[in-house]
């Protein structure tokens, strides 16, 4: 059990105003494994005015000043490492290697990569007789996911601090464990009171009452399409600076000379990885026509030997869903695959044998699908693959280009060259050759309804900078 009893406001563990506590249940065995506050709009404006009041000495702070925080936060991260991978399985349902050697040592790499990034807050630009400096946007409002639930928390907080930015912090109501481990080490560290705040408590109460603070200068997301929509309406009427980091439904193109099995089990990997619940998953896969039922041959059988089971157990490698309600979505649309006529390869309705108890699901491969199916056009957020055909490579792009989201995509082929070109022509924020890993330093964010902005690396400090011209008199 982790319980925790108190928010963490203006550099103290306070009780919240609500005196309401959140019941925090691990998904491997549907039992509590941890409780925190539920706070509420009087919470909120309590961390609020304290970000406030700490916001001019910060954002004054020197670069130098700013990096020394950083790095001890990111030094004292990977000295909890164990604790904060123990918290995201117990919570998310990651196996364990996955939450420790993903889902929270890459957030210790983000935040560490911020610390030589403060300089860039002391650069100048001379454009003829103006000079340009760059300030902190202000007061942050950060709202975060389930799913990946650290990294995304971090890759806001991170640059943030490094612009010079103060912040509140809601963790989502599901996985909230790593964020006060998280809000324990900058207490530890001994950042300025008020820099960094967090309020847990649901998206209703607690998000909303951030993004209609007339004190916040600044919201970001990561969240459903749905969330996005309803956080840019709330935040616009303060016409505050929204980031958002939505839904995505990715296609990989495999082209005719990649090596389809290579190519497959990169997929179904990434697919199943994190128990589907990840918003770049190439949950969209074109292959030729002419190797399409080679295609399904070996996607069946890479699907059907994953091992799926009790996060805590060595060599398994996707653990439960996160919430009964992601099970219950996950299943109604296999459900809606099934009616749609697709053809069901691996996978299907029903939990694994033997996983019963727990939010488990199968994973699942679709074939016979067209891109006007639901199951193809839909967030799923779950481990089901769509296995599309296609004649040519014009097809293959436009097949890829037809959705809303344009959040990740994917080219597996033969010829790297090829690949990038085909790469060139998707509308998407990013693309992976070949079974190329993630980059934390890359600009990540999404087109169309996937959202707006950038997280990580040198774009994701830029989010939180404001341009200010000073024009000089002419000499």
């Amino acid at each position: 059990m982790m319980n925790y009893d108190k928010l963490y406001i203006d550099g103290e563990w306070v009780a919240s105003d609500s005196e309401v506590f959140t019941e925090v249940i691990n998904p491997a065995t549907e039992e509590v494994c941890g409780r925190v506050p539920c706070g509420n709009a009087a919470d909120v404006d309590r961390a609020v005015q304290a970000a406030r009041k700490a916001f001019d000495s910060w954002s004054a702070t020197s670069a130098e000043e700013r990096s020394d925080y950083i790095q001890a936060i990111a030094a004292k991260m990977v000295e909890r490492l164990s604790d904060l991978g123990q918290a995201i399985s117990l919570e998310q349902g990651s196996p364990i290697d996955f939450a420790t050697n993903t889902q929270a040592a890459a957030p210790c790499g983000v935040m560490a990569s911020y610390a030589p990034r403060t300089a860039m807050m002391e650069e100048t630009e001379e454009i003829g007789h103006s000079l340009v400096v760059k300030e902190a946007v202000g007061v942050c409002a950060f709202i975060n996911p389930w799913n990946y639930p650290l990294h995304q928390i971090v890759g806001k907080v991170a640059p943030a601090l490094a612009a010079g930015c103060t912040m509140v912090v809601k963790p989502s109501q599901e996985t909230p464990l790593n964020a006060f481990l998280l809000a324990e080490i900058i207490h530890e560290v001994g950042l300025p009171a008020g820099v960094f705040n967090l309020v847990s408590g649901p998206g209703r109460k607690v998000g909303e009452a951030m993004c209609v603070h007339p004190e916040v200068d600044m919201v970001s997301l990561t969240g459903s399409t749905g969330a996005g929509q309803r956080i840019g309406e709330l935040a616009s009427q303060s016409v505050k600076r929204v980031c958002l980091e939505l839904g995505g439904k990715s296609a990989h193109i495999i082209l005719e000379d990649a090596d389809l099995e290579a190519a497959l089990r990169y997929n179904i990997d990434q697919v199943v990885s994190n128990s589907g619940q990840t918003c770049i998953a190439l949950t969209r896969t074109l292959v030729p026509a002419s190797r399409y039922d080679e295609a399904k041959e070996i996607a069946r059988r890479i699907a059907e030997a994953v091992v799926v089971g009790d996060p805590n157990k060595a060599g398994v490698a996707m653990g439960p869903m996160t919430s009964q309600g992601q099970k219950k979505t996950v299943q109604e649309y296999i459900q809606i695959g099934l009616d749609e006529g697709a053809e069901l390869l691996a996978g299907g309705l029903g939990a694994p044998e033997g996983l019963e108890q727990g939010y488990y699901v199968k994973p699942t491969v679709f074939a016979g699908v067209n891109n006007d199916m639901r199951i193809a056009r839909e967030e799923i957020f779950g481990p089901v693959l769509c296995l599309i055909p296609y004649e040519d490579e014009h097809e293959a792009i436009a097949i890829a280009n037809d959705s809303d989201f344009g959040l990740s995509g994917a080219v597996s082929a033969g010829d790297q060259d090829r690949a990038i070109n085909v790469a060139s022509k998707m509308r998407t924020g990013q693309v992976y050759i070949n079974g190329a890993a993630f980059n934390i330093d890359a600009p990540f964010g999404g087109y169309k309804q996937s959202g707006n902005g950038r997280e990580l690396g040198a774009a994701g400090l830029h989010e939180f900078i404001e341009l200010k011209s000073i024009q000089l008199p002419n000499a």
